[in-house]
C-alpha cells in the first residue's frame, strides 16, 4: 500500500481521550457507532486522531453536552484548514457530499493548486493499493478526484499565452500518475499556456491535425505504461511536424539511460509547472537528464 508521511497533529487514543475527559474504551465506542473521531492507523495498528478532530469534538462537547449533538456538530464545523485526513474519511466513507465541502472549505484559504497539492492528491494516494487489486474506497477516491479534477479545469480560465504544450499521456485507470497528469494540465491551463493531451495509444499519422492546431513548444511524456518504441514513434513524429519542441519527461515515462536528450521535471504537478514555464522562457535548469533514440 501507497504511504504518506503521517501529519505531526496525529495523537494516540489515550491522548486523544484525555483532551476529550473519556476513557479510551469510550472514544473507541464512539468511532465505532458514530465513524467520528476517524482514525488511521500505523503500519503497528494503533489508532491515530487528527488533533483538528479532537479539538473540534471538545469544543462542540462543551456547548452540548451530548455526543451526538457534539459530533454532528464537529463534523460540519471541523476547525483549522481542512486537510487530507478530513477528505480522506469522507472518501473512504463513500460520501461526495462530504468530499465536496472539504475541499470548498480548503478553497476557501488555499489556492485551487495547493488545495489540490496537500489535500486531493494525498486523501487518494492514502487510501491506494495495487491498481491491479484495488479496494472499493480506493476505485471510489480515485473517480472522485478525477471527476473533480475534469470539473475545474472546464472553469478555468481561456489560454492567453502563444506556446504550447502537448502531454502524451501513457498512465493506466486506477493509478495515482493519472490524477498527476491531469492535475498537471489543469495547472498548465490556469498558467494561461495552451494544452493539448492525447493518449500514446494514437497512431503518429494520426497527430498532423492536432499538432498544426497546437503547434507545441514542448512535449511532455507522462506516465509509464507503454514501451520506449511508442514514445519515440510519437516524438518522432510531433518533431517532424512542429521542429525541435522540448521534450520532457514527467514521473518516470522514460528509463534513465544516463544519457542527456530528455530533462525531467518535477514529481509534484507544481514543480512540474514551474519546469515547464522556465524552460519555455528560456531557461534551462540544471535537471536531471535521460535520453530517447
Amino acid at each position: 500500500m501507497l504511504q504518506i508521511a503521517r501529519s505531526m497533529s496525529a495523537i494516540r487514543t489515550n491522548a486523544a481521550a484525555a483532551m476529550l475527559g473519556v476513557s479510551p474504551n469510550t472514544l473507541r465506542a464512539w468511532e465505532r457507532r458514530f465513524g467520528y473521531p476517524a482514525p488511521e492507523r500505523t503500519e503497528g495498528g494503533h489508532r491515530q486522531f487528527e488533533l483538528s478532530e479532537i479539538e473540534a469534538l471538545r469544543s462542540a462537547f462543551d456547548q452540548t453536552g451530548e455526543v451526538s449533538s457534539a459530533i454532528a456538530i464537529a463534523r460540519e464545523r471541523g476547525t483549522g484548514p481542512p486537510s487530507h485526513h478530513g477528505l480522506r474519511s469522507a472518501l473512504s466513507r463513500f460520501c461526495a457530499e462530504k468530499a465536496d465541502l472539504v475541499l470548498e472549505e480548503s478553497l476557501s484559504v488555499r489556492s485551487l493548486e495547493r488545495t489540490v497539492e496537500s489535500v486531493l492528491l494525498p486523501a487518494v494516494q492514502s487510501l491506494g493499493e495495487d491498481p491491479r487489486d484495488p479496494s472499493a474506497e480506493y476505485c471510489f477516491a480515485w473517480r472522485y478526484a478525477t471527476g473533480w479534477l475534469a470539473a475545474a479545469q472546464r472553469v478555468a480560465p481561456q489560454a492567453t499565452r502563444q506556446e504550447g504544450v502537448l502531454i502524451f499521456d501513457a498512465t493506466t485507470p486506477l493509478a495515482l500518475d493519472a490524477l498527476h497528469v491531469q492535475a498537471l494540465e489543469l495547472f498548465l491551463r490556469r498558467a494561461s499556456l495552451r494544452v493539448l493531451t492525447l493518449p500514446v495509444e494514437l497512431q503518429a499519422n494520426r497527430l498532423r491535425t492536432a499538432l498544426a492546431a497546437l503547434a507545441p513548444s514542448a512535449i511532455v511524456l507522462a506516465g509509464s505504461a507503454t514501451t520506449l518504441d511508442v514514445i519515440a514513434r510519437l516524438v518522432y513524429a510531433a518533431r517532424q511536424s512542429v521542429g525541435e519542441a522540448d521534450v520532457l519527461d514527467y514521473r518516470g515515462a522514460l528509463p534513465d539511460t544516463g544519457a542527456s536528450t530528455v530533462a525531467r521535471l518535477g514529481a509534484t504537478p507544481t514543480a512540474a509547472l514551474e519546469g515547464i514555464t522556465a524552460r519555455l522562457a528560456g531557461a534551462r535548469p540544471d535537471t536531471p537528464r535521460i535520453a530517447i533514440r
